[in-house]
């Protein structure tokens, strides 16, 4: 069964930094392309960035030059940097397996003064 777990989210003031990790489990980690999405208050899933099997990484025009993913196959974690973080980032984050669309349950950045 596939699981993935985030943590990392909370509050925090404009500007500020925050990483995300998402652990993996119940299937090959290594071999499989993941994402982070993310769901703001009131409106749609976002796709924010991808990162692929062999860690060819894109990103949202919206967070470009700001957030970094990466990965860490020993660990079977995935993570998002997200730095010079704005209000309109508030959001659920959500990691995802990006070949079946399963996702964790989520952790919410709330970025605020």
């Amino acid at each position: 069964e596939v699981q993935l777990v985030e943590s990392g989210g909370g509050l925090v003031q404009p500007g500020g930094s925050l990483r995300l990790s998402c652990a993996a489990s119940g299937f090959i980690f290594s071999v499989s392309a993941m994402s982070w999405v993310r769901q703001a208050p009131g409106k749609g899933l976002e796709w924010v960035s991808t990162i692929s099997r062999g860690g060819t990484t894109s990103y949202a025009d919206s967070v470009k030059g700001r957030f970094t993913i990466s990965r860490d196959n020993a660990k079977n974690t995935l993570y998002l940097q997200m730095n010079s973080l704005k209000p309109e980032d508030t959001a659920v984050y959500y990691c995802v397996k990006s070949s079946s669309g399963t996702r964790g349950q989520g952790t919410q950045v709330t970025v605020s003064s």
